[in-house]
């Protein structure tokens, strides 16, 4: 079972990564800043928020120790904070400037690990602070990286969906197409595995991609043998591209979040579902096991991060989290009063039950007979009432909505749908409130050259003749 027990909101803009030590969790966000939270109850230490970057932080990791706090960002640069008061200890530029996506100290607490945009891979040792190593991928951002737990090599994923396994003196040793669409998030687990039938020890790893799957690779390293890197399997579940993963310390559990919304724990050695948790109102992009307690932190667009209490004493195989088992058009009333209470419309109870509201009634209630019929006089208050049934719909439809209809912003069904500059089609509301804050493509991440948005009545029309098909 999986308990939410906190949630931080603190942040202005998107969550981009989330990282635990044995005693804090460190977040950063598009609003440029780093938060440092105390594990004992969750409170913002006093030196927190770290600031100093220019523009938008995309990873931050903790040294072995707990020592150091590492993060990296938009502005071509690599900052060392001291995890004990908060002083910035360094800026690391990035050769060439480009934007750094990603970063990662070594189990040998002297390296750093630091990627670009533009392919490029910088180990600094962090004593000297001097650059010891660099290299670059081809054809492609760099996106994801993880150590092995001996420091012995360590794997990249990029934009061109290759996962490439270096050694610490920065030499190529395999390159594997793994993910047709593009490389998001790869982890490597601290638990080797054992090959019962040669004797050998292999290195989990889990990949994720923009192809909406996580892939289970084994990897061996061996001075005879090379490098070997084995498929498994892959763990399907998410709707949408797949964009963080991990390991717990155990090496028993991962966790995923995607565009979809969801988080997903799966159990290793099986591959089978444990918990899907549904909380987040945006894109999950970031998830973390703590190593020494039971605990998971999962980062969001929605600006929030959770924190999850594991009880791994209790069976949990296919717990889903804030599903109903009940089909809604079979809902009683007090079903219907107590989905009321957790959409925060508790005044509203009583109102519905003195006009016999029921699963199916509530499902057919409209913007006319919440005014009309049940006399909300309030347009805020309906449109609040009737955006929930709306989301309620959703969850009903018995096939899954076209992709093609779904916001690539928030993955919702479009009810506004416009045509960007980038060729993409976009809710206008998540749309007009993404370009007011970035000229950048959500698709794309490239520039657009024009704001204006164009309406797509020919997408609107045929999502309106869909959901007249489920309705019938």
């Amino acid at each position: 079972m999986a308990t939410l027990i906190h949630t931080l909101a603190d942040h202005s803009d998107d969550v981009n990564y989330c990282a635990f030590s044995s005693s804090c969790l460190a977040t950063c966000s598009l609003d440029k800043t780093i938060r440092v939270y105390s594990l004992s109850d969750f409170s913002e230490l006093p030196y927190s928020p770290l600031e100093g970057h220019a523009y938008a932080v995309h990873c931050c990791c903790f040294s072995p120790s707990g020592r150091l706090l590492a993060s990296c960002s938009t502005d071509g640069t690599t900052a060392l904070w001291d995890s004990r008061d908060g002083r910035r200890l360094a800026v690391l530029q990035q050769p060439g400037a480009s934007p750094v996506r990603v970063c990662r100290f070594s189990p040998e607490p002297t390296c750093l690990l630091a990627g670009a945009a533009d392919g490029s891979l910088v180990l600094w040792n962090v004593q000297s602070l001097k650059l010891y190593r660099s290299g670059k991928v081809k054809g492609g951002s760099l996106m994801a990286c993880a150590f092995s737990p001996n420091g012995n090599f360590f794997v990249t994923g990029s934009s061109s969906g290759d996962l490439t396994i270096w050694d610490d003196k920065m030499r190529c040793l395999y390159n594997e197409k793994a993910h047709d669409l593009g490389v998001t998030c790869c982890d490597i687990s601290s638990h080797p595995v054992s090959d019962s039938e040669n004797g050998f020890k292999y290195f989990q790893m889990a990949s994720c991609g923009q192809d909406n799957q996580i892939k289970l690779w084994l990897i061996l390293f061996a001075d005879f043998l090379g490098v070997q890197l084995k498929y498994k399997c892959t763990l399907n579940g998410h709707s949408a591209p797949v964009l963080a993963c991990a390991f717990s310390c155990d090496g028993q559990m991962i966790v995923s979040g995607s565009v979809d919304k969801c988080v997903i724990i799966y159990e290793t050695s099986t591959g089978n579902t444990l918990h899907t948790l549904s909380q987040h109102k945006r894109y999950v992009t970031t998830c973390a096991f703590a190593p020494h307690s039971p605990l998971l932190a999962t980062g969001s667009m929605d600006k929030t991060v959770h924190i999850w209490q594991l009880d791994l004493k209790q069976p949990c195989a296919g717990d889903v989290r804030n599903e109903s088992k009940v089909a809604v058009e079979d809902w009683s009333e007090d079903d219907v009063s107590a989905w009321l209470c957790a959409q925060d419309l508790s005044d509203f109870v009583g109102l519905f039950k003195m006009n016999n509201i029921d699963g199916k009634e509530l499902l057919n209630l409209t913007k006319e007979s919440l005014a009309n019929e049940l006399k909300i006089e309030s347009l805020g208050l309906r449109s609040k009432v009737l955006q929930k049934i709306e989301e309620l719909r959703m969850t009903t439809l018995s096939v899954s909505v076209p992709d093609e209809f779904l916001c690539p912003i928030t993955r919702e069904l479009m009810n506004d749908p416009v045509i960007a500059t980038d060729g993409y089609s976009y809710e206008r509301e998540a749309m007009e409130n993404w370009i007011s804050n970035r000229r950048s493509s959500p698709m794309t991440n490239l520039p657009l050259h024009s704001l204006m948005l164009t309406p797509n009545r020919t997408l609107k029309m045929a999502i309106s003749r869909w959901l007249e098909t489920q309705q019938k």
